[in-house]
């Protein structure tokens, strides 16, 4: 049986978290007050900028509830403004840091709900490495996307912001 790293998940939400925000604060900026990117979405079928922010931090939420024996609500927030997102985002965050770091108390399965009459039973590595990571990834590649798309001046450099603390300036 495989086991998930608590802390590693707790990590890579919290720092992919910043990214979220750093991007919309970057928007925030560059559109000057005009919510109107909110909107937009790659495709007619796809949804706006505003879920998939929603959408994004649901997944970490979900996280923290599951490590927390507490139940996944089927409501969903809403976001109308980037300071109501940004709000979101933060929020978010912050629900992450009240997980003291162990795993003492995770479940080791998930059962997810994934239309009518269609659920599955993950275990716990499942459930965060195969369900809650990638539809994380989804969300906040759609959301830089949509961003770039809409003309926000971001590059590969804004995407992988964890990446900072990271590299070595000094000569090899």
């Amino acid at each position: 049986m495989q086991h998930f790293d608590l802390q590693g998940s707790l990590a890579l939400f919290t720092s992919r978290l910043d990214t979220l925000g750093h991007l919309l604060r970057k928007a925030q900026t560059h559109f000057d007050g005009n919510q109107s990117f909110l909107d937009h979405r790659l495709a007619p079928d796809m949804l706006d900028l505003r879920t998939q922010v929603v959408f994004a931090c649901n997944q970490p939420r979900h996280f923290v509830l599951w490590c927390q024996g507490q139940p996944v609500p089927d409501a969903r927030a809403e976001v109308a403004t980037v300071e109501e997102a940004l709000g979101h985002v933060q929020s978010t965050r912050a629900l992450l840091l009240t997980l003291d770091g162990t795993d003492a108390h995770v479940p080791t399965r998930a059962r997810i709900a994934l239309g009518p009459m269609l659920n599955a039973d993950l275990s716990a590595h499942e459930y965060v490495n195969d369900f809650l990571v990638p539809n994380f990834y989804f969300h906040l590649v759609t959301t830089y996307a949509i961003l770039r798309m809409a003309g926000l001046p971001i590059g590969k450099a804004d995407y992988m912001l964890h990446m900072r603390g990271l590299l070595d300036r000094g000569a090899s």
